[in-house]
């Protein structure tokens, strides 16, 4: 069994985690399979953008409690890291990635979501980093992405209290961008992967590294940033052709250079 279901959809790649007996919890192995699943659609130029879902009533319940359990501080410790580099390698990919959360996002299951561009979320999602009622804390980038994403005062209530969100709670403070009925999430999802699969894929992928290079930077770094990739698709001919199509009333052909 795939722990980590691969599917395309035109241009764009739809990855399932599919532990659904065990709502989906992380073990190595699962972060393992994700981690190839990303360095697969990292290489193939094909693939404009990424939805993320999970199989069954949960996104993600979560890392795996029982693998936890018996850990030294030092596998603790390894654990964390595996989590980190296979979250910062979505994080990294040059395309959107986009996760679809359908259920449970508990711990490393909200974690992964914040590891997303964005998140879209079911009327049925529940949202949380309840880590502190087991007595340990984040460890997969809870207490940095999520305080980015929804500011430091509404990560540390969620961090610290270990409180559970629902949808409409998680869509008013920001942590999801849209909410759909259960039945119409993955399309959705799928739906504005597609959206961005016909927009300039160069442009799009300097666009993400400038937003996210910018964050936490002085402004002004920031403003370079954007300067510099302002001028570097200048020289590409999708710009060419972007804005001859605009001009001649058509849609553009983009070839990814």
């Amino acid at each position: 069994m795939d722990l980590v279901r691969s599917e395309r959809r035109g241009a764009v790649a739809l990855l399932t985690l599919n532990r659904p007996d065990a709502l989906n919890a992380l073990d190595r192995a699962t972060l393992v399979a994700l981690g190839g699943r990303i360095e697969e659609i990292r290489g193939d130029a094909s693939v404009h953008a990424v939805v993320v879902t999970g199989e069954g009533r949960a996104f993600a319940a979560g890392a795996d409690i029982a693998e936890m359990k018996g850990l030294t501080p030092a596998e603790a410790e390894e654990f964390s890291r595996l989590g980190h580099e296979t979250f910062a390698a979505l994080e990294a990919l040059a395309v959107p990635a986009i996760a679809a959360v359908n259920g449970f996002a508990l711990g490393g299951g909200c974690e992964l979501a914040c590891a997303c561009d964005w998140i879209y979320a079911s009327e049925k999602a529940r949202f949380g980093q309840p880590e502190v009622n087991l007595g340990i804390l984040p460890g997969f980038g809870g207490t940095s992405r999520l305080a980015r994403r929804v500011g430091i005062a509404w990560a540390k209530e969620i961090v610290l209290t270990g409180v559970t969100l629902g949808a409409d709670e998680a869509l008013r403070i920001g942590l999801a961008n849209r909410v759909f009925p259960a039945g119409d999430l993955v399309e959705a999802a799928l739906a504005v992967g597609e959206t961005v699969a016909q927009k300039g894929p160069l442009a799009v992928a300097q666009a993400k590294r400038v937003l996210q290079e910018g964050q936490g930077v002085d402004p002004r770094v920031a403003n370079a940033l954007e300067q510099n990739a302002f001028g570097l698709v200048f020289s590409t001919h999708d710009r060419e052709e972007g804005m001859a199509a605009f001009l001649d009333k058509r849609d553009p052909e983009f070839k990814g250079r």
